[in-house]
């Protein structure tokens, strides 16, 4: 049985934009149409593929086929980008990609001024949790650090992002100040982005050697997090590259100097002969060289 590429897109379609009438938006027909191709697609494999919920979303038969439609309509994008290029200045190309919230706020952005004509959807996750949407579809390539490639993936080594314990002068004095790491750090307040983000216990545990569950608050946002260290709720773990700054101008105080937590990257994306893939992970890769540690 082959399945039709139009109703494949248009499955995908409704996934990524969520309704069936942003899905009849994008794809310029009529909800009805919309409705109609994602009705003959799920009679064709004989299984309901889509909730109609808001957002819609994929049920555990159709989550494989989104990520089939993603990787058709940007296949089908690119030769159509192609054959009309002769009558076009610019064509450009949608990817969706999945950045954790410290490489977007850092040395990402600056590696899509390398590709003017690939246009990002782009989404944050925390690094440990990226690979999951490229396996259901919903991204075509992230920063992840899984370097076991996902299934019709490829997968590259980035780098490591170099992280440093930190706090605030004041908070050091109250918490930090005159006292062994394995009495201090259970009981200071930590810093977390949410809670997936286990960097800050990772950190202690290489240090004191045990886990520790301190009291906690919770700041989403790269800005709000960097804001809540340098005002002294609590400490946390910063990029080196946002560190170092205030380190040097006595605005914070390193809790654990020579010491610090590298985790390595990598870029996985589809094993799809795109050109806007390519462009965008060359740009990545250049980037990476630049702003990350060696992985050893």
């Amino acid at each position: 049985m082959s399945l039709d590429p139009v109703q494949l897109v248009t499955f995908q379609a409704v996934v990524t934009h969520g309704s069936f009438d942003a899905a009849a938006r994008v794809l310029r027909v009529t909800p009805s149409a919309v409705s109609q191709r994602i009705k003959a697609l799920e009679q064709a494999v004989g299984q309901v593929l889509v909730r109609r919920t808001r957002p819609c979303v994929p049920t555990a038969a159709g989550a494989p086929l989104v990520r089939l439609g993603g990787q058709l309509a940007l296949l089908e994008q690119e030769a159509l980008d192609a054959a009309r290029g002769a009558l076009r200045d610019h064509t450009h190309t949608r990817v969706a990609v999945v950045v954790n919230a410290d490489s977007l706020a850092g040395w990402f952005l600056p590696a899509l001024t390398a590709v003017p004509d690939v246009l990002v959807d782009l989404r944050t996750d925390d690094e440990g949790h990226t690979a999951h949407l490229l396996r259901d579809g919903t991204v075509m390539a992230a920063v992840t650090t899984e370097r076991t490639a996902v299934q019709g993936c490829r997968v590259l080594r980035l780098g490591a992002l170099r992280y440093l314990a930190v706090a605030a002068p004041a908070a050091h004095s109250a918490w930090f100040a005159d006292r062994e790491p394995a009495t201090a750090f259970p009981t200071a307040p930590m810093i977390r982005f949410d809670r997936k983000d286990t960097l800050q216990h990772r950190f202690v545990r290489t240090l004191i050697r045990r886990d520790i569950d301190p009291p906690t608050h919770f700041v989403p946002g790269t800005a709000g997090f960097t804001q809540a260290i340098r005002l002294g709720l609590g400490w946390g773990l910063l990029p080196e590259a946002v560190a170092r700054p205030d380190l040097a101008a006595g605005r914070l105080v390193d809790l654990a100097a020579g010491r610090h937590l590298d985790v390595p990257l990598y870029w996985q994306y589809w094993r799809l002969e795109s050109t806007a893939l390519a462009a965008l992970t060359a740009a990545v890769r250049t980037a990476a060289s630049t702003a990350l540690r060696l992985v050893r």
